[in-house]
Order: structure tokens, then C-alpha cells, then sequence
């Protein structure tokens, strides 16, 4: 049974990966008749327009690109992305620049410097496409003036580890920034703008996503200052970044662009996908493997742990008295969740939530829980997430693995390793945030 279980765990995780494929999702919202561009519910006419220009930065663009060319062919007359290496595709016209992720490096730099370089080219007379997906942020490391890389390093290393959430990570990443925060939009100015977004964040919000390069910044220097008192990290981060946000937060410097500025005059910006499809499809494919199923949120922040007990409590319910859903019963989650570094150990947001949960589940039967991440990738290891049942933490005993000593170290990833219940995807060039999947039979 549990083997079964297992399989249906993975099958409802990859009817979600299916549903957001960048390219079906472009496709669903973008089309093309002749000179009419149709973009959601605006249509361009092509023939009014000199260059087409592709831009864009995330772990899904590359994907996000090739349905873009596929639709404008030979009316593209150049195209720049940075995504994360290992997420490249074959294109024909746009080239795409590998960088690091999530902590930016050189290679990030060189090519968001060059999108930059590319978009002074432009003028009133062309349309700028621009492809975001989640882990724009990382890929678009253009320092503010003042700021080295080592400082955005630093700073993003920092966030990573402090527990911060994406809105509170991004809007530092926005003012650190000399393209995001709206920057990008600036410099497409006066040339019309499309975006295109593969959404990593939770609700959705335009300003979070890949840091809102081409939307205005809702956040300030002094949301960024409140950062880092919240998490107590003014006496580790850069003394630069310390100074640029002093400096922003007292007027010195201006402020990243806000709602009524004119780069906004001819923009659109459209998101083709997110956590919330990516769930629907797993209900669907749930409910055709036979389990009453239960959506709970595609909004699931805080801390990983305490979610995970939080999942584990249902599954126990379930069990006991059939409540909120009877068996076989599949409770679907998404959003994504924040761990507080501790330890010294390896794994992920998505390994750590499964970690703990089995605990939690320990000696259940029949019930098995699954999370990962529909990049692929979850923190700085191979695998997407892990898998786990309630003899999870029994079997990892025969083997010398205590559970708790594991999780007290952040060290899930070793862990599940020995075990084999590592779910490894390889990129998925896809980004929507964390699938969880709870099974009871």
C-alpha cells in the first residue's frame, strides 16, 4: 500500500509541474493573427512597430522564450535572458546567459548589464517583451551605485539564512538594485512594454515577482531598514548596504519608482501562471486516482516546521475521525515556507518540511507526504523535495538515522539521502512555489 501511495504521491505532483510548462502557460494567454499580437485581453498591432526586443530573467524564461519566438519567428530582432545554470534551452534569435542562483554572481552581472545595454537601444517606435519567472531577483544583480557585488552577495547570503520571507528579501533586493524595483521599466522607456510572469509568490503580487522590475515598488528604504532591526542583522550586513538604505530612508538618495511615474505609461503586465493552476491540476489528477480531495491554500508561508505539524495534525485527524475529509483523502497545499537556519547541515525548505513532518506522522499507516519545489531544485542541492511515511522515522532508526538529531541540524537532505526518498526532477524550467501532497488511505 504504501509503495502505491508513494507513486500517487508523485503522479499528483507532476499533474502540477504539467499544468504551469511555461510554454502551455505563454501559449493559454498569448496569441498571434498575422500583425495582431493578442496579450490577455489587450491586442498590439505588430506593423506599428520598428524592432521587437526580448528581455527577461528566471529559472522558467528560457522555457517562457521559446513559445515567445515560436510566435514572432523573424519579427524578434534580438533577445537577451539570464537564467539559472543547467535551465538553458536551444533558441533561435534570443540568446540566454547562464548565472548563479539564488546568490547572484559575475555572470549575472555581465548579462543584466547587457539587457540594460541592449535597452538603451531602443526607442518610442519599438515593443519590449519582457519574460520574468522566479529567480529573476538573483539573475538581475545590478548593483545600485555605491554597492559591489560582494555586498549584494552578502546581503542576499544573509536574507537566505535569516528567515525572511520572499516580499521581505525582494524589497531589500529592489533597493540594492540598479534594474529592478521598476528600474527595468525605466529603461525601456519610451518604448512599449509587455510582461510576461511566471508567478513564484505568494498572492501574486507584481512588485515581489523576480523583485517587480517593470511595475511600480510598493516598498521603501524604510520597509528595508525595518528588515533587517526585525531580524537583527545590522551588526553582519554590508556596511554599504547599511548606508544606502540610511541614506534612502532620510531622502538622500530617490526612491525606486513609484505608481504614476511615466516609465508605467505603456506597460503591460501579465502573469500566465502560478501555484494556484499547478494545484487545481494535482486535485484533478487526485481525484481521478479515486481520493476526496481537499484544496487547503496556495498562500502557505511562516516557518517550515510549524507548517509541517500543521499538515502532519490533518493527516492524524483524518485517520481518527475523518475530518476535514475521510479517506482515502489527499489535502493539497502550496506558497512557500521560510527555514531558520540553525545547523550546519544540507537540504531545503521542501526536505526540512518532510523531515519534520515524519516525525509527526511517525507509526500513521497508510499515509504518506510529499513536498517540493516545481523548480526542481530545493535550497542548494540536486533534489525538488523528499518524500516520507509514517515508518519513515523507524526505518531511518534501523539505519543509525535519528530524525530529530537530523532536523535540529537543518540536515534533511543527508538525511533522506541513505533512505532514498529523495524526490529528484532535475530542472523542471518551471516556477511556482512548493507542492505539498498529504495521502491517507
Amino acid at each position: 500500500m504504501l509503495i502505491r501511495l508513494r507513486e500517487h504521491a508523485e503522479a499528483v505532483f507532476r499533474a502540477g509541474l504539467k499544468a504551469v510548462d511555461p510554454i502551455r502557460a505563454v501559449g493559454r494567454h498569448v496569441r498571434r493573427d498575422g500583425d495582431v499580437l493578442t496579450v490577455g485581453e489587450r491586442s498590439y498591432d505588430l506593423s506599428k512597430f520598428e524592432r521587437v526586443f526580448v528581455v527577461g530573467a528566471g529559472k522558467a524564461s528560457a522555457a517562457m522564450g521559446r513559445a515567445v519566438e515560436t510566435l514572432l519567428g523573424e519579427r524578434i530582432t534580438a533577445g537577451l535572458i539570464n537564467v539559472k545554470y543547467g535551465h538553458a534551452l536551444p533558441l533561435e534569435t534570443i540568446r540566454l546567459h547562464e548565472a548563479g542562483h539564488p546568490v547572484p554572481d559575475e555572470a549575472g552581472l555581465e548579462g543584466a548589464r547587457d539587457i540594460l545595454s541592449l535597452l538603451e537601444t531602443t526607442g518610442e517606435k519599438d515593443l519590449v517583451l519582457c519574460l520574468l519567472s522566479g529567480g529573476g531577483s538573483a539573475l538581475l544583480p545590478v548593483p545600485a551605485q555605491g554597492l559591489s557585488l560582494a555586498d549584494k552577495q552578502e546581503m542576499t547570503r544573509l536574507l537566505l539564512e535569516s528567515g525572511a520571507n520572499i516580499q521581505e528579501i525582494n524589497a531589500l533586493r529592489k533597493h540594492a538594485s540598479g534594474i529592478k524595483g521598476g528600474l527595468l521599466a525605466r529603461a525601456v522607456y519610451p518604448s512599449s512594454l509587455i510582461t510576461l510572469i511566471l508567478s513564484d509568490v505568494i498572492g501574486d503580487d507584481l512588485d515581489s515577482i523576480a523583485s517587480g522590475p517593470t511595475v511600480p515598488d510598493t516598498t521603501t528604504f524604510q520597509d528595508c531598514r525595518d528588515v533587517i532591526e526585525r531580524y537583527g542583522l545590522a551588526g553582519r550586513m554590508p556596511p554599504g548596504v547599511l548606508d544606502l538604505l540610511e541614506k534612502g530612508a532620510s531622502g538622500e538618495l530617490p526612491e525606486t519608482p513609484k505608481a504614476g511615474d511615466p516609465a508605467f505609461a505603456d506597460t503591460q503586465n501579465l502573469i500566465v501562471a502560478g501555484n494556484f493552476q499547478a494545484l487545481q491540476a494535482a486535485r484533478e489528477r487526485a481525484e481521478e486516482l479515486g481520493y476526496n480531495t481537499l484544496l487547503l491554500s496556495s498562500t502557505i508561508d511562516g516557518e517550515t516546521r510549524d507548517a509541517a505539524r500543521v499538515h502532519a495534525a490533518l493527516a492524524r485527524e483524518i485517520r481518527r475521525s475523518g475530518n476535514p475529509i475521510a479517506p482515502p483523502a489527499c489535502l493539497l497545499s502550496g506558497g512557500e515556507t521560510t527555514v531558520t537556519i540553525r545547523g550546519k547541515g544540507l537540504g531545503g525548505r521542501n526536505q526540512e518540511f518532510v523531515l519534520a513532518a515524519s516525525l509527526a506522522i511517525a507509526g500513521l499507516e497508510n499515509t504518506v507526504i510529499l513536498s517540493a519545489g516545481t523548480d526542481g531544485t530545493d535550497g542548494p542541492t540536486d533534489a525538488a523535495g523528499a518524500v516520507a511515511d509514517g515508518w519513515t522515522v523507524a526505518r531511518a532508526r534501523e539505519k543509525g538515522l535519528d530524525a530529530l538529531t537530523f532536523l535540529r541540524d537543518n540536515d534533511s537532505y543527508r538525511f533522506f539521502q541513505p533512505l532514498g526518498d529523495l524526490l529528484i526532477t532535475g530542472p523542471t524550467l518551471t516556477n511556482v512555489m512548493d507542492l505539498r501532497i498529504v495521502l491517507v488511505f
